[in-house]
């Protein structure tokens, strides 16, 4: 960060969007730093060059953030904003996510071509074909509609639906994360919100992640506000069963995630699975942890709990005051949650500049908005998920399909 000049510089692909959601994470800090200037320098990832093969034969697991996360460490940007499912449980010494913004709804969508977007997965004639580049969709998707062909498809959001409108028709029908859809405006292409009990989605899907170094105490605590509640306990928990397990692009691995509140309480309910490659064999399990409330800050609203709706909870008139202002709450929660910070002279959202490197969970830095005990409990509770799922073979069925994948390369 160059302060004599103001400037943050910020990483991003150069995809439509990654632009629209680093964009997205400019516009919402400098309302709150209006005095900061922000450059956006793209980039081109080792996922973007190489669009010819599919993700689980390259083999690379940083395929969309190593190139990014190499600016970080050589001070060519200051933070870089991801999609979350794209990072791997383990980062490179030295970085971490300082702020996961609130999560948008992670399900997967159903994207038809238009003469046939009456139909539904179980309606559609055999042998149509499914463009997804996902083991995980994949996996799900042969277990569940046999009579449908599933194809490998690369590319941006741009690039897959030209495929699928081409007059070719190649393509029936894409599978895509609803998130992207509906943060490119294209809302409207979507025939079906896939239930998690059709699909489960991949772990972080439809939460943004903004990376940085984790020395970079003054970014940390710009970004500190932004760093929503309930979506870091979902993800975490989350994080911590893949890492646990040791999955990712190679292995069809999918979450559900759930936080609910219960009276004075809340419930953070976790369900986890993995599939053969060919979706006969499923190993899965859900867990349940109950916490008190959760210290939320005021800049967010809760993101949607239930499948059945999309909607945010309504908050009150304070809550969405145009004067307010982030740091003003964080300054209020510190004064009030010393203990819960684990830091005994912290008093003031300027002290927070002077703390040491922050905890790390799962690549994710420590929550200040959420009490120390109840991120330890998020963590444990994906890792004991993990464990669940490892002790009913779990880790047999993953290395088939890693030694299938494996032979696939060889051959080809």
């Amino acid at each position: 960060m160059d302060t004599k000049s103001n400037v943050i510089r910020v990483g991003s692909r150069k995809s439509e969007l990654a632009l629209i959601q680093t964009n997205f994470v400019i516009d919402s800090l400098k309302k709150v730093y209006p005095d900061k200037e922000f450059s956006i320098v793209t980039m081109t990832t080792l996922g973007d060059r190489i669009l010819n093969v599919s993700l689980p034969k390259i083999g690379e697991k940083s395929l969309f953030t190593k190139d990014l996360e190499d600016a970080l460490r050589n001070n060519t940007v200051d933070f870089v904003v991801h999609s979350l499912k794209d990072l791997p449980t383990s980062l490179p010494e030295g970085l971490a996510i300082g702020a996961v913004f609130e999560r948008e709804d992670p399900r997967d969508a159903l994207v038809l071509r238009e003469d046939i977007k009456d139909c539904t997965l179980s309606t559609l004639p055999a042998g149509s074909v499914i463009g997804t580049s996902s083991l995980r969709r994949t996996a799900q998707l042969r277990g569940s509609f046999p009579h449908l062909t599933i194809q490998d498809v690369r590319g941006n959001l741009n690039t897959r639906l030209r495929k699928l409108d081409a007059p070719t028709k190649d393509y029936s029908a894409l599978l895509l994360a609803n998130a992207g859809l509906q943060r490119m405006g294209w809302g409207n292409r979507v025939s079906k919100i896939l239930p998690c009990a059709e699909m489960m989605y991949a772990v972080g899907q439809g939460a943004l992640a903004v990376e940085c170094r984790s020395d970079n105490t003054e970014l940390l605590t710009m970004l500190a506000p932004f760093n929503h509640p309930e979506t870091y306990c979902r993800v975490l928990a989350e994080r911590s069963f893949l890492k646990t397990l040791g999955g990712g692009c190679s292995a069809p691995v999918g979450v559900s995630t759930r936080l609910k509140p219960i009276e004075s309480n809340f419930k953070l309910t976790i369900t986890g699975a993995v599939w053969s490659l060919d979706g006969v064999t499923k190993v899965d399990h859900t867990l349940e942890l109950t916490f008190p409330q959760i210290k939320r800050t005021q800049k967010h609203n809760l993101s949607p709990t239930e499948e059945t709706a999309n909607k945010k909870i309504k908050t009150d008139e304070e809550k969405v005051n145009k004067t307010y202002n982030p740091l003003e709450e964080l300054d209020k929660m510190i004064a009030e949650k010393k203990g819960d910070l684990n830091c005994e002279d912290l008093g003031t959202q300027e002290d927070l500049a002077n703390l040491e490197t922050p905890r790390i969970f799962c690549g994710l830095s420590e929550n200040l908005n959420i009490p120390l005990d109840v991120i330890t409990k998020c963590d444990d509770l994906g890792k004991d998920l993990a464990n669940n799922l490892i002790s009913k073979g779990a880790l047999d069925v993953m290395k088939v399909t890693q030694d299938l994948i494996r032979s696939s390369v060889a051959k080809s």
